[in-house]
């Protein structure tokens, strides 16, 4: 029997990673999951509701949803590079807190930073320029307000890009990628994959960040209630969950002469439950200042897309 027939008939059990091996293995097995044509997914409509969305607003939209519970999933070029833009936040400040762990990082350190260092929507570091804040709080930052000094003042302290790609090479990630620092990181040159990720790559690098064992069982908890404070996802994906569920997101937008790009990474579902996770990356075809409503409404419905494949 091939290993695709084998995979074929996978059904992963709720997510518990001891090892990096494992977690290496339940990485590939989900890209493979999310990349396959299935009957089911035929049958459910699921991809083809996210091609007709795509149509619809004549972007280019990639998508995967990845059930943590059942390991079952679908996508929309799933395996096609997008910018991350700030999305990529989610992941520094997982890294911190893993490799605190190992005492690597030490939370409680004090770092500090230059009124020359700062840039647009860095609303933290704006307020502590005199002061200096943790690691800690300025991973939060990071992450809840999106504050893109912040992200650089973490990603200079602690490797650089090269840190944050290797992070997810630890995870058995291989297709998502860190270049460059903010604001440069947000649009990716033409022709190269510099600054980019899939939604394959990023639904199950968030899986392992939000219900494996990449993080302890507190520090996990604390990443989730990060990305439940997160305002910029509103009206994204979490605005097509139902609203009984659990959920958190990171956003990411870039914009530029060329191109706009709209990123949601969420996890939602039912209190005590395993999550649902999806990733959603857009590009609408014309440019709209200075946020396009209709892209945001997009991304609601993927949530939505995604939240009736859990009641199927």
């Amino acid at each position: 029997m091939s290993s695709k027939e084998i995979l074929g008939d996978v059904r992963w059990r709720p997510y518990a990673w001891p090892r990096r091996a494992v977690c290496v293995a339940l990485t590939s097995m989900a890209m493979s999951a999310c990349s396959r044509r299935q009957s089911i997914h035929t049958r459910d409509g699921k991809v083809m509701a996210l091609q007709s969305l795509e149509e619809e607003t004549r972007g280019r939209l990639g998508a995967c949803v990845l059930d943590t519970a059942t390991g079952w999933s679908f996508g929309w070029r799933e395996h096609e590079r997008f910018a991350q833009c700030s999305s990529f936040k989610l992941s520094l400040a997982a890294m911190l807190l893993a490799r605190s762990q190992t005492r690597e990082v030490d939370l409680d350190e004090v770092l500090r930073w230059q009124n020359t260092d700062l840039l647009p929507v860095s609303p933290i570091t704006s307020a502590h320029l005199a002061t200096g804040l943790d690691v800690r709080a300025l991973a939060r930052a990071t992450l809840v307000t999106s504050d893109n000094t912040a992200a650089n003042v973490l990603l200079r302290r602690f490797g650089g890009p090269p840190a944050m790609t290797a992070f997810w090479r630890s995870l058995g990630d291989d297709v998502s990628r860190l270049d460059r620092y903010e604001p440069e990181l947000n649009e990716p040159p033409p022709g190269t994959d510099l600054d980019t990720t899939s939604p394959a790559a990023m639904a199950t690098t968030t899986a392992a960040l939000v219900h494996g064992a990449v993080l302890s069982a507190s520090n996990r908890a604390l990443l989730k209630a990060w990305m439940t404070e997160v305002r910029t996802g509103a009206q994204r994906v979490r605005a097509g969950f139902p609203d009984d569920w659990e959920s958190g997101d990171k956003t990411g937008t870039g914009v530029s002469d060329t191109r706009q790009t709209y990123v949601d990474l969420a996890f939602g579902g039912p209190a005590g439950r395993p999550p649902l996770i999806v990733s959603a990356f857009f590009e609408p075809a014309q440019r709209v200042e200075p946020m396009d409503p209709a892209a945001l409404k997009l991304l609601a419905q993927v949530g939505r897309i995604a939240a009736r494949s859990r009641a199927r």
